[in-house]
């Protein structure tokens, strides 16, 4: 049977590109450089990507025998993927609420935003900054605001000991400080 009669999945037509969901009631809390970086990501889709894999598709279609067309069917393929893409990214981008660390400057109290170093009760120091949830990055201390250290964190202030519930233990976590960017 040719593929061009399967029906795509499900998943295919909603993909998450591994995000994570947001909850239920809930807004998408970005940062404003967060925010830029998908919109730059979403208008270069737009504007550069799709119109370049349409014309290598159109070119390919012109060969004849689309059956056996390599180009044809990998351009079909890449022009899927990015209309997934830009589809995700719209609808991300249009329930997106830009919040500005900038507020919090000065202030010792965690919210959204804010660089906090905090030490474990086995006296590991760790850096995190709370970010979005499709701006996060734990390899380089980019928390989401829905993880559960961003949770226990959250509203504490600099010098208080809060409770993290893990999988093998509650750990006692102080937050040593608490930065927010500056200009």
């Amino acid at each position: 049977m040719s593929k061009a009669f399967v029906k795509e999945t499900e998943q295919d037509e909603d993909d998450d590109f591994g995000a994570p969901a947001i909850p239920a009631g809930s807004k998408n809390y970005m940062t404003p450089q967060g925010h830029q970086r998908m919109k730059d990501e979403f208008l270069r889709l737009i504007d550069v990507d799709r119109p370049e894999v349409v014309k290598i598709v159109s070119w390919a279609a012109s060969n004849g025998d689309r059956s056996e067309n390599g180009d044809y069917i990998y351009g079909k393929r890449r022009l899927r993927e990015i209309d997934r893409r830009i589809r995700f990214l719209s609808k991300r981008l249009d329930v997106a609420e830009v919040v500005d660390p900038r507020v919090h400057h000065g202030s010792d109290q965690v919210f959204f935003g804010a660089t906090v170093v905090y030490e474990n009760q086995d006296g590991l120091e760790t850096t995190v900054t709370i970010v979005g949830i499709d701006e996060f990055d734990p390899l380089n201390g980019r928390i989401s605001w829905i993880s559960p250290v961003a949770r226990a964190l959250t509203k504490s202030r600099t010098g208080d000991t809060v409770m993290l519930k893990t999988p093998a233990r509650v750990e006692e976590l102080t937050i040593l400080d608490v930065n927010y960017p500056v200009a």
